[in-house]
């Protein structure tokens, strides 16, 4: 059976050589994207990331209550630490592990710099749900119900999971 290993980060901005990931979520979904396992932290960041967000970024992460939860997160390596353990739970030694999201490229790029081990397990290949919303929305008018916007990794994932499984009602 394959299955996708679907995930959102919450960073404190976009650049991954500046910036830092400071919450994590991933759901393990089968090939009808059913939900199998899932797996959420805040990320602990030293306070002088923090302190250079952008006023969008401090704006954002502060009114969805993130920003007060970095300081008692989890260290990143013990993120990474989970999420290698979520995939030998989830999969087998030798399968080809394909990261899903919303924007995933953006993601993987935070993950490749800052959870080199996790990243070496990851498949080249993703699905980017992003790509569906250019073709669904542009080719044919079909939409997904805008986002909360909360900007919070777990509700995120499963929002990019959710959107997907619209736009596939309208394949045969």
């Amino acid at each position: 059976m394959m299955k996708f290993f679907w995930l959102d980060m919450e960073m404190t901005g976009l650049d991954v050589d500046k910036e830092v990931v400071i919450e994590v979520a991933a759901i393990i979904t089968d090939n009808k994207l059913e939900t199998l396992d899932t797996y959420h932290s805040i990320v602990r960041q030293p306070q002088e990331y923090i302190d250079r967000m952008d006023d969008w970024n401090k704006k954002t992460h502060a009114a969805s209550g993130l920003t007060a939860l970095i300081p008692d997160g989890k260290d990143p390596a013990d993120v990474e630490n989970d999420l290698l353990a979520l995939i030998t739970k989830n999969f087998e030694p030798k399968d080809r592990i394909i990261l899903a999201g919303n924007s995933i490229g953006q993601d993987r790029l935070f993950v490749n710099k800052y959870f080199k081990r996790f990243a070496e397990r990851l498949h080249y290949r993703m699905v980017d749900v992003t790509s569906f919303k250019i073709i669904f929305n542009n080719m044919f008018q079909i939409s997904y119900a805008k986002k909360t916007a909360n900007h919070r990794a777990i509700e995120d994932v499963q929002e990019s999971i959710n959107e997907l499984k619209r736009y596939l009602e309208f394949v045969k």
